[in-house]
C-alpha cells in the first residue's frame, strides 16, 4: 500500500511472498509486542508491591527501558530515515521524541505505554488494510498461468502471453480461461463470479464470446482466442483496479496537505506550551515555572497531535469501498468517482444495449415490390456482416437461419447515426435508417415513418429494396434500475437513442420515464449533456456501452460503462464500469459511494473531535500521556475498525 503524507503507519513494506508476510510478520511483531506488554505489567506490579529494588531509579529505568526497547527501536529506527529523507515531521518523529521525552521527566510507564499501543495499532492497521485488499488481490489471483494449446495432433502448455491470435486453447472443467476468445464447442456452463461477482453459472453456446477468467463448470471446451493476453477482459478489469488506487478522493487530497501543515504547526505550538510560561515567568517573578511539568504537557499534547486516525482511515474507507464493489462487478477507478457519485442527481441512460437486452431478432422482412425476400436478406446480411452492432448480429444470424450465403462487399463505410455504405459488383448498397436514404436522395414508402420497431432499410443504387423490422426487449432489472434510483430520491431519469423516437417513447412508457429523446446522433446526445450542465445544480451520470457513446461518458460527471457487452472504447472512456451488464447495478455504485463517504466522514468527526478536547486539556495540564494516547492510537484504532464496516455494509 502506498504511504500515506507525513502518517509513517502506512509505510511501504517490501515486496516479499504472502505467505512468508504472514508467517514471519506475525511471529516478529507480535514476539515484539507480548515480551514489551509483559516486562511493562511487570514493572507497574514492582512498583504497586514498593519493591525494595525496584526503588532505585537506575533499576526502574532499566527495566522500562527493556520494555521500551522491542517496541521503541523500530520506531525511532524509522524516524531517523524519516529525517535523511527530509521528512522531519512524521509520526515516527512524534512518537519517538515524546516518548524518549516521558523517559526525561521519569514518567517511564507512560513513555512505554505510548509507544507499545502505537505498536498494537500498527498490528490492527495492517490487518484492516489486508482485509480491505482481499478482494483485490482475489481478483490478481484469477490470473491464469498457464494455458494448453491444441497444435495439430498435440496439446502444449504455454503461458497466456505466448499464445496467439486464432490459436485454439482446451480448458478443462474446473479450470480458467487463459484467454479472451469464442466457443468452439455446442454448449458449456461458466463460472463469471470474478469478472461479473454474480454466482449463477452462465451458458455458452457454439459462437459466443468467453472471456479469460472464467472457470468451466462441466466439461472440456476449446476455444479460439481473439485478442492476445495483454488485451484480454481480465487484463483490462485488473489494470482498472490496480490503478484505482492512484486517483484520489477529494477527502484523500485534502487529508494530504491537511496533515503536511497541521503536523509542523502542532510541533510549534508543543514548543510553545514550555517557552512561552518560562518567557511569562522571566517577567513575573511570583509565576514558578517548573520545566518538567511544562515539558510534561507539551510531550502529551505532541501525542495527541498525530494524525494517524485521518491519515490512515480516509484512504482506507476509499480503499474498502472499492474493493466491496469490485465484489458485486461494480469497478470503480478511483476513489475520486467514489466520491462523486454521491452528488448525482441526474441519470442518463442509452437504451439499446443498456436498459435492452441489444440482442435483437428480425421479426418481418419486407421488400419492394422489384426484389425478392431473399435478395433483401443477402444485401443487408452481406453489408452488416463486417459490423459488431448487435443489430447487425442479428440479421447475420437470421440470414445464417435461412441458409443465404452473403456475396463480397467492398469500402464499407460507415456514417455516424445513419448506417453502412458499401459495393458490391460496381453497385452501392446501402443498409442503415431512414435518415441514410433520405442522405442520398432516395425516395421510400411513408408508412416506414410509422413503424414502431427498429427497421434497417436497403437500397441499391438509386432505388429502394425494401426493410427488415427488428425487436428489442428491455433487461429483466431494467424496471427495477428505475424503481432503485427513485429510492434513492433521483428524480430526474432520462433516456437517450438513435433510434426512433416512437421506439424510444414506447420503451421509456414501459419503464415509467417521462424524459425519453429519441433520433440522436452522437453529437446530438453530446448536445443534450451539454445543455443540462448548463444548470450547475445538475449532477449528471451517464450510463451507456457503444463507442458512440464515448464522448457523452466523457462530458458528464460520471460516466458509466456497461462492461460485459460495452465497447472497449466505452470501457476505456468510462469512470465507472459495471461487469454484470445489469442497469440496476447503477443504484447499487450510488449506495456503495453514499455508504463509504457517510463512514469516512463519521472518521473524520471522530477524530477531529476527541483530539480536538484532548488537545485543550493537555494544554492546560489536565490530561495525562494516558489520555493522549487513547486519543491517538485509541481513536486510530476506532476510525480503522469503523472503515472496515464498509466490507460487511456493502453486500
Amino acid at each position: 500500500m502506498k504511504q500515506y503524507a507525513s502518517c509513517g503507519c502506512c509505510a511501504d513494506k517490501k515486496a516479499q511472498p504472502t505467505s512468508v508476510l504472514k508467517k514471519s510478520g506475525f511471529i516478529r511483531d507480535y514476539w515484539r509486542v507480548l515480551l514489551s506488554l509483559l516486562l511493562l505489567l511487570g514493572g507497574i506490579m514492582l512498583n504497586a508491591m514498593d519493591m525494595a529494588f525496584f526503588r532505585e531509579n537506575y533499576v526502574a529505568l532499566t527495566w522500562y527501558f527493556l520494555a521500551y526497547f522491542p517496541v521503541g527501536l523500530p520506531v525511532i529506527k524509522e524516524a531517523w530515515e524519516s529525517i535523511f529523507r527530509k521528512d522531519y515531521f512524521s509520526e515516527f518523529t512524534l512518537m519517538s521524541v515524546a516518548t524518549l521525552g516521558a523517559f526525561y521527566i521519569g514518567e517511564y510507564p507512560e513513555g512505554v505505554a505510548v509507544m507499545l499501543f502505537y505498536a498494537v495499532g500498527e498490528l490492527f492497521q495492517d490487518k484492516a488494510v489486508d482485509k480491505a485488499k482481499r478482494n483485490i488481490r482475489a481478483l490478481l489471483d484469477v490470473r491464469p498461468e498457464r494455458a494448453v494449446v491444441v497444435r495439430g495432433d498435440v496439446l502444449i502448455v504455454e503461458e497466456p502471453q505466448r499464445v496467439q491470435v486464432d490459436e485454439v486453447i482446451e480448458v478443462k472443467a474446473g479450470e480458467r480461461v487463459p484467454l479472451d476468445g469464442v466457443m468452439l464447442n455446442d454448449v458449456a456452463a461458466f463460472n463469471t463470479a470474478a469478472l461479473t461477482g454474480e454466482s449463477v453459472p452462465r451458458n455458452i453456446r457454439e459462437g459466443g464470446e468467453v472471456l479469460a477468467g472464467m472457470i468451466v463448470t462441466d466439461k472440456v471446451v476449446r476455444i479460439r482466442v481473439t485478442k492476445p493476453f495483454d488485451k484480454s477482459a481480465l487484463a483490462r478489469i485488473l489494470e482498472l483496479v490496480q490503478n484505482a488506487s492512484g486517483r484520489k478522493a477529494p477527502a484523500e487530497l485534502f487529508i494530504r496537505k491537511f496533515a503536511r501543515i497541521y503536523t509542523p504547526v502542532v510541533i510549534g505550538l508543543a514548543v510553545l506550551i514550555v517557552s512561552l510560561p518560562f518567557l511569562y515567568s522571566l517577567v513575573n517573578t511570583q509565576f514558578v515555572f517548573t520545566f518538567d511539568n511544562w515539558l510534561y504537557r507539551a510531550l502529551v499534547f505532541l501525542v495527541i497531535s498525530c494524525p494517524c486516525a485521518l491519515v490512515v482511515s480516509i484512504p482506507l474507507g476509499y480503499f474498502g469501498g472499492i474493493g466491496a464493489a469490485s465484489r458485486l462487478g461494480v469497478l470503480f477507478k478511483g476513489g475520486n468517482y467514489l466520491d462523486a457519485i454521491t452528488q448525482i442527481n441526474t441519470v442518463v441512460f442509452d437504451k439499446t444495449g443498456t436498459l435492452t437486452r441489444g440482442t435483437f431478432e428480425v421479426q418481418l422482412c419486407k421488400p419492394a415490390p422489384k426484389f425478392s425476400e431473399k435478395e433483401l436478406i443477402r444485401w443487408v446480411a452481406s453489408v452488416e456482416r463486417n459490423s459488431t452492432h448487435p443489430i447487425a448480429k442479428a440479421i447475420e444470424r437470421y440470414a445464417k437461419d435461412q441458409k443465404i450465403e452473403p456475396v463480397a462487399v467492398a469500402g464499407v463505410t460507415e456514417i455516424a447515426g445513419h448506417g453502412l455504405v458499401a459495393e458490391a459488383d460496381g453497385i452501392r448498397v446501402l443498409a442503415g435508417n431512414t435518415r441514410l436514404l433520405s442522405r442520398f436522395d432516395i425516395d421510400f414508402p411513408e408508412e416506414l415513418l410509422a413503424v414502431r420497431d427498429t427497421i434497417v432499410v436497403c437500397a441499391l443504387g438509386d432505388e429502394y429494396a425494401g426493410y427488415l423490422s427488428l425487436s428489442d426487449r428491455l433487461k429483466e432489472d431494467a424496471f427495477t434500475a428505475v424503481e432503485d434510483l427513485r429510492a434513492l430520491n433521483i428524480r430526474n431519469i432520462q433516456i437517450l437513442s438513435g433510434d426512433k423516437q416512437r421506439i424510444v417513447t414506447n420503451f421509456a412508457e414501459k419503464l415509467g420515464v417521462t424524459q425519453a429523446y429519441g433520433d440522436l446522433l452522437p453529437d446530438g446526445k453530446v448536445k443534450h449533456i451539454e445543455e443540462l450542465r448548463r444548470n450547475p445544480e445538475n449532477r449528471i451520470a451517464f450510463v451507456g456501452d457503444g463507442i458512440n457513446d464515448a464522448p457523452v461518458l466523457a462530458l458528464s460527471h460520471v460516466g458509466i460503462a456497461m462492461g460485459g457487452l460495452g465497447s472497449d472504447a466505452a470501457i476505456e472512456t468510462a469512470d465507472v464500469v459495471i461487469q454484470t451488464d445489469q442497469p440496476s447495478k447503477v443504484a447499487t455504485a450510488i449506495k456503495v459511494g453514499k455508504q463509504t463517504r457517510r463512514i469516512i466522514w463519521q472518521n473524520i468527526s471522530l477524530a477531529f473531535g476527541v483530539k480536538l478536547l484532548v488537545l485543550i486539556l493537555g494544554a492546560g495540564g489536565m490530561a495525562t500521556l494516558w489520555e493522549a494516547v487513547f486519543a491517538d492510537v485509541g481513536v486510530t484504532l476506532i476510525a480503522i475498525l469503523n472503515a472496515v464496516r464498509i466490507q460487511k455494509m456493502i453486500k
